[in-house]
């Protein structure tokens, strides 16, 4: 091997930076088309990416945030546990101890070699329909631990060598999981995305060299340092503290989960520094956060107040340093504390938490908070399908939860949750009713309900299905009922979410944040989502902006008129409505005098 350093001029770096973003989207494009389980074929809650040989993430272009941000600890577990990994091994990690997100999300790892050497690992993880849980569900947020959870537990298995199948492994789970058809073409479809991603770095390598690509990486991920150093520079110093909670559950968590996060900003030394250890001790329930959705929380939090072309790679989070607590319900998770529902409900918390703390340095910075909870929209269904006989488990992403405000934009329509950030996709209604034996009555977006800001947040859904002809059960674990998304400078919060079951009567009975009923034919289940917090004082928004979102119906005409101020004239039509701007400039006025008096 020579010692001399390839020269890489700019151009072949943004080449070959673009070709590595283009195989991970290839992976991507492979697990989404030959998936079966509509949680990944057609939600697309799942994630690829690229690290490097020595546990560095190098590229998750498209993935999810809380996927994709800690894969480097799966496949440093990956190199831990096997001295001779070698070409055509792949391995099943879904350990949430031991760097996985949590056990939901079963991650496939293939190291690559070339030359003998072994130069990346391709992770493809994806959330399954079903793991083995003791319940139909891969959130069981009641679970005491991870023996009441039940779910089947993988820490970087090899479960193939020189590329043949470990079948012991595949009857494992057919075993134990309830659709196994469904899982083993999901598994199949996660393994063959990073096998794609082996032929495709290869073929990288042959065409420019192995030790020009080498030095690609160090020069990438020092390039991804430097931007955000730069971007770091131009925040104020400061030293934050911002407090969260996540619901109360009865029975489960009685007095909820406070969060606490602790900050500095010192631009000088371009590093924000976080501080976890400040929380609560591990819950005996699956809202633990394992270590991997914690690191992934938080830099999603910081990432969304930075610029978004700043590349999110092992540079970048160097300049991020996290303070974690061990056996903390955020942090470092102590075995057996079950982690099931560590994707969502805290970590949506956290990201929200950090985001908002940054909106607290000043005008232009951070977020409001995003819409969350994991309600019928997002339910786990499961039943006997009268149409073959057969078993289906599924997930349903059909809500929307309305995104945060930011200082420069309206918050985002199909936000989903603050983990994922709008990339997962929501169901197509038809498809959902082809797939499984169940009708929605209505899915739509809810006028007047997105936290009011200069920039306001997207508004929340109500939504409503039940099964056709035979019992289905319906399982979810639902935050934001009692503490809604805040708002951030002067924003307004967000709406709470809400869930009832509403019986073959037509009568609605409240459910509470846990849920798990079974729907006999002729009832339903319905929710509203919680919509984003809203960024600035209402008052101070566009009257333009304020009449459009009136006439385009993502706000009521009463608080226009009560909570952004504005005046109108009304004509012979809605459609004819227009802005009083004198009328409205006082009417502004009086509201603010109002306020500070």
């Amino acid at each position: 091997m020579s010692d001399t350093k390839p020269a890489i001029d700019p151009i072949l770096t943004a080449v070959i930076s673009n070709r590595i973003d283009g195989i991970v989207r290839e992976m991507t494009n492979t697990l989404l088309r030959a998936a079966r389980s509509a949680v990944i074929n057609s939600a697309r809650d799942f994630s690829c990416g690229i690290c490097t040989a020595d546990n560095q993430l190098l590229a998750c272009a498209d993935g999810l945030p809380i996927h994709s941000f800690g894969a480097s600890l799966q496949t440093a577990t990956m190199c831990r546990l096997h001295d001779d990994i070698a070409e055509g091994d792949a391995f099943l990690h879904n350990d949430p101890f031991s760097g996985n997100t949590h056990p939901a999300d079963h991650t496939f790892l293939v190291p690559v070699f070339v030359e003998g050497e072994h130069l990346f690992t391709a992770v493809a993880k994806a959330h399954q329909a079903d793991i083995g849980n003791s319940l139909p569900t891969t959130y069981h947020v009641t679970a005491k631990d991870i023996y009441e959870e039940g779910a089947l537990i993988f820490p970087a298995v090899r479960i193939q060598r020189a590329y043949e199948m470990n079948q012991d492994i595949v009857r494992m789970c057919e075993a134990r999981i309830r659709a196994p058809a469904q899982w083993h073409g999901d598994f199949l479809a996660g393994l063959g995305a990073a096998r794609i991603a082996e032929r495709r770095l290869k073929e990288l390598c042959a065409k420019y060299g192995k030790e020009v690509v080498k030095s690609f990486v160090a020069d990438w991920l020092n390039y991804s340092e430097q931007r955000m150093i730069h971007a770091l520079r131009q925040m104020p110093a400061a030293h934050v503290i911002n407090h969260g909670a996540h619901d109360p559950i009865e029975g489960v968590i009685p007095h909820g989960i406070p969060i606490k996060v602790d900050m500095v900003i010192d631009p000088e030394a371009a590093l924000i520094t976080v501080d976890l250890r400040d929380n609560i001790d591990n819950v005996d329930c699956g809202l633990n956060v394992s270590e991997a959705c914690t690191i992934s929380a938080v830099l999603t939090g910081i990432f969304n107040s930075l610029p978004p072309d700043i590349p999110k790679n092992a540079g970048t989070f160097r300049r991020v340093k996290m303070l974690l607590g061990d056996g903390k319900v955020i942090g470092r998770p102590s075995f057996p504390h079950s982690c099931s529902v560590a994707t969502t409900n805290v970590a949506d918390r956290l990201v929200n938490c950090v985001g908002a703390a940054m909106a607290s340095l000043g005008e232009g910075h951070g977020v409001a908070e995003g819409g969350i909870g994991m309600g019928p929209g997002m339910a786990v269904i499961s039943g006997r399908d009268p149409r073959d006989g057969s078993d289906y488990v599924n997930q349903l992403i059909i809500a929307n939860n309305g995104g945060p405000a930011s200082s420069r934009a309206d918050g985002w329509v199909t936000y989903e949750l603050p983990d994922g950030s709008g990339l997962t996709y929501r169901d197509s209604v038809e498809i959902d009713e082809l797939k499984h034996p169940m009708r929605f009555h209505h899915v739509r977006l809810v006028p007047g309900s997105g936290g009011a800001g200069r920039f306001r947040g997207a508004p929340g859904g109500d939504v409503a299905y039940g099964p056709i002809d035979q019992p289905m059960t319906v399982i979810f674990p639902c935050d934001g009922q009692v503490t809604p998304p805040k708002g951030v400078r002067g924003g307004r919060d967000g709406t709470r979410a809400v869930a009832w079951h509403v019986r073959a009567d037509g009568s609605e009975v409240p459910l509470p944040p846990a849920t798990n009923i079974t729907l006999q034919p002729g009832e339903s289940i319905r929710g509203f989502d919680c919509s984003g917090g809203g960024y600035g004082d209402p008052l101070d928004r566009d009257p333009a902006r304020v009449l459009r979102d009136v006439l385009e119906r993502w706000e009521t005409p009463e608080r226009a008129e009560e909570i952004y101020g504005i005046a109108f004239v009304a004509g012979r039509m809605r459609e004819e409505l227009t802005v009083d701007a004198e009328a409205t400039a006082a009417r502004r006025a009086a509201l603010k005098a109002a306020r500070s008096a």
